[in-house]
């Protein structure tokens, strides 16, 4: 600001203004010189009528180059500074400028009166910068939120910190311009009240550190859905600032919580998930264990005429076991993992081979189909997969798909899902211990004689 003041007090504008203003007040009987206070005024007065009329021309010159440059090219950027004024606002400093540059060359240097206007000036200085500094700054994060590359990215939190900086330096030379004193000095002494400040505003000083980490490690983004434990917020992130963070859940409820609210609890980002391409699916049954048994010659004849697959798969088994060779798992001819020893085992080959030929299925991630602990409810058989999309209706519609085909074809492997015994189940239990025909007992599943 002192630079620019000097640079141009010194340079062929700021006296060739003096001089025209000089002589424009004294052809109307008006005396730069003279001591009055109603000349000084009125002075003053013509001073600030040709700064801003400098700035209005300015001004229009501006704003008939960036109208031409857009009717040429759509330039995003242009288009923003003209939406959010920044061109006029620009052109406020030309002002404060030249007011504060001329005076010195005009008035008596040493008056004190010219010191308390030159600071006045540069106060509205300072005003009109930040402002204009604002709307440039608003034309950034609209213009980056416009294109794709980052659509995504939180521009929001970084304005906002931006913006934060500047206030402050505003604040702090606006100070040293009032009392007349260096910013390195004022700098200083803030140490002193720190404390104070601290206090007063804890949730504010929070929310901006809280805010930062945010943006600085990326943990949030817009559009992330994320699940914060122990809170019920469960959804897409649809604003992020230094302040809060706005949720919308799945229930279209939008839920407001501080940034440090997330940075001191845990949360879950599904990122991860969304940008892989591929949604897991963790599924399965628990078996009843008296359902497992061998299997014997007839059961496989019966059962390679479920899938080709299967066929290939129980012809390739049997190969390798007339050979003595026995490997139900990282198989030399590259069989599916599984066994032909049981049902279970030969149920768990089928699945995976149908989840490896599932055209929704992603087969350059983890398909596996496995037991897990025996339970009192059975035998825990899980199907771990990953869908070839991660949108949520899409995703659930290939889950149940797949849940569906396996609670179906299990029975074709004397294989049955446990479930809970109701009043149904009761009479057809009694009925058999009469020794009732299975085959009149209506909805009875595949006929194997229990």
């Amino acid at each position: 600001m002192f630079i620019v003041k000097r640079v141009v007090m010194n340079g062929y504008f700021t006296n060739r203004l003096a001089d025209a203003i000089k002589e424009l007040l004294a052809n109307v009987g008006i005396s730069i010189d003279a001591d009055g206070r109603w000349s000084a005024i009125i002075s003053l007065c013509a001073i600030a009528i040709v700064a801003f009329l400098v700035s209005e021309v300015l001004y229009r010159i501006a704003l008939v180059l960036t109208n031409r440059l857009l009717k040429h090219k759509e330039y995003v950027f242009l288009s923003k500074l003209v939406k959010y004024g920044a061109v006029r606002k620009l052109s406020h400093l030309v002002p404060p400028i030249i007011i504060n540059t001329v005076l010195p060359a005009v008035f008596d240097s040493k008056a004190l009166t010219l010191r308390y206007i030159e600071n006045f000036v540069w106060i509205y200085f300072i005003v009109m910068l930040v402002v204009a500094v604002n709307a440039v700054l608003n034309s950034v994060g609209d213009s980056a939120f416009t294109n794709s590359k980052y659509h995504d990215r939180p521009i929001k939190g970084f304005i906002q910190i931006t913006k934060a900086i500047i206030y402050i330096i505003a604040v702090i030379v606006g100070i040293s311009v009032l009392t007349n004193k260096s910013p390195l000095y004022l700098i200083g002494g803030l140490g002193a009240f720190a404390a104070v400040i601290m206090l007063i505003a804890k949730d504010s000083i929070m929310g901006f550190v809280g805010g930062f980490l945010l943006l600085e490690n990326d943990m949030v983004r817009l559009g992330d859905w994320i699940e914060v434990t122990g809170t019920g917020i469960n959804g897409v992130v649809i604003d992020i600032s230094l302040t809060i963070v706005k949720v919308q859940n799945f229930d279209n409820t939008i839920v407001t919580i501080p940034p440090y609210s997330l940075i001191n609890s845990t949360f879950t980002n599904w990122r991860g998930m969304t940008d892989s391409g591929g949604r897991r699916i963790a599924r399965g049954y628990n078996v009843k264990l008296d359902n497992i048994k061998p299997c014997g010659k007839e059961q496989l004849a019966r059962l390679r005429g479920i899938d080709e697959e299967l066929d290939l798969f129980i012809t390739r088994k049997l190969e390798q076991s007339r050979e003595g060779k026995v490997a139900n798992t990282s198989n030399p001819d590259g069989l599916t993992n599984g066994t032909i020893d049981t049902n279970m085992g030969l149920f768990r080959a089928y699945a995976e081979m149908y989840l490896r030929h599932h055209p929704l299925i992603r087969r350059d991630m983890l398909i596996m189909v496995r037991t897990l602990a025996p339970t009192e409810a059975g035998l825990p058989i899980q199907f771990y997969c990953f869908t070839t999309t991660t949108d949520w209706k899409e995703y659930e519609s290939i889950q149940s798909e797949i849940m569906e085909h396996f609670a179906a074809i299990m029975p074709h492997f004397g294989l049955y899902p446990f479930q809970t015994a109701g009043a149904r189940d009761t009479i057809i239990s009694g009925l058999l211990e009469g020794n009732f025909p299975v085959e009149r007992i209506e909805g009875m599943p595949y006929k194997t004689t229990l």
